[in-house]
């Protein structure tokens, strides 16, 4: 029993298939190897093609007077819609880019004006340290000035001073000497 083989209907359906295949590829050989046949057959697409464009060149006047649209338009309405589409993408882009360089200038105008907080914070302080100064300035005039008089009146206390050791001496001179005058006139 096992020498047998069973019935595989698929193995049978192939041999049938191929047998077929072989006998209609022949057929069509045999059919297309006839030059009546391709000359016919020429004859016939040619018709065929002058049939369709004249169907086509009707069917679109007839489009036309209807107002209907036809496959051509249809299809010009699609590139159309396509392009737009790739425009509008572009546009949406230009947008993003757009968003993001408005982004980053302000976040550049944010660190500007920072930096203008604290050059005008500087510029404060600076102005009341040029306001100290300038007091300091004035004060350091005024001790000045006050130095300069005190000077002059240490010169005067000065030439008093000598013009005041001159007159000592001169009084100390006379006052030695005027014992020796009283002496001397006494014995006369």
């Amino acid at each position: 029993m096992s020498d047998k083989k069973s019935y595989d209907p698929y193995e049978s359906f192939h041999k049938f298939s191929q047998l077929w295949e072989k006998q209609i590829n022949d057929f069509i050989y045999l059919w297309t190897n006839n030059k009546e046949y391709v000359k016919m057959t020429n004859f016939g697409t040619e018709m065929q093609s002058r049939y369709m464009e004249a169907f086509k060149k009707n069917q679109e006047a007839m489009a036309g007077v209807l107002n209907l649209p036809t496959k051509n338009d249809v299809a010009n309405v699609a590139t159309l819609a396509v392009q737009t589409e790739d425009k509008i993408d572009a546009l949406e882009e230009q947008i993003w880019e757009l968003q993001e360089s408005m982004k980053s200038q302000s976040k550049e105008i944010e660190s500007v004006v920072e930096v203008s907080k604290e050059i005008i914070k500087l510029t404060k302080q600076l102005k009341t340290e040029l306001i100290k100064s300038k007091k300091e300035i004035d004060d350091t005039k005024s001790l000045h000035a006050e130095l300069q008089e005190m000077k002059f009146e240490l010169m005067k206390l000065q030439d008093f001073k000598e013009e005041f050791a001159a007159l000592k001496g001169l009084i100390e001179k006379d006052k030695a000497a005027e014992p020796v005058l009283t002496g001397a006139g006494s014995s006369k």
